[in-house]
């Protein structure tokens, strides 16, 4: 997922061990809560996404899927994803094709990224135009149902 621009060190920050652990029991939670199942597939595939820190395409899932073993099949990869994102445990990355953990627990969120062209960092915010935005929308006759916001340009390791 990374560019090969930049010759320094990156430092994607995803989540391991214990921290690991609780984010998926979280999820568990969140989806016990719903009345919603977190499958093995799709328990994996946020465990994958948890763990890169950083946007993943699809087949980079697909191929990293299986600990032992042969990838999972795409469209199983694929349901998990929808999965995740209706849920609100992932963001799909519009400009990358790409998907990346979301983790706050804010049902319905408006998301925002920055991300470095250069190392592919991502990083999630919550904007604070996003009431102008759906008071445009509303203004407008729209029943907006998401608002997501990227932005592209180098972090803040890349930009030196």
């Amino acid at each position: 997922m990374a560019h090969t621009a930049c010759d320094h060190d990156h430092h994607h920050h995803g989540v391991a061990g214990d921290a690991l652990a609780a984010e998926l029991a979280a999820a568990e939670t969140r989806c016990a809560a719903a009345d919603q199942r977190l499958t093995a597939p799709r328990r994996r595939v946020l465990e994958l996404l948890l763990q890169a820190g950083q946007p993943v395409k699809a087949y980079d899932l697909i191929s990293t899927f299986a600990v032992d073993g042969p990838p999972a099949k795409p469209p199983t990869v694929y349901r998990a994803l929808e999965f995740l994102e209706k849920q609100g445990f992932a963001h799909r990355i519009e400009s990358l094709n790409a998907y990346v953990a979301c983790r706050r627990e804010a049902d319905g969120h408006a998301a925002a990224f920055l991300i470095c062209d250069c190392c592919g960092a991502t990083r999630e915010f919550e904007p604070e135009a996003t009431a102008d935005i759906i008071a445009a929308g509303q203004a407008a006759g729209y029943a907006l149902t998401g608002v997501t916001i990227e932005a592209h340009g180098k972090c803040a390791d890349c930009k030196e």
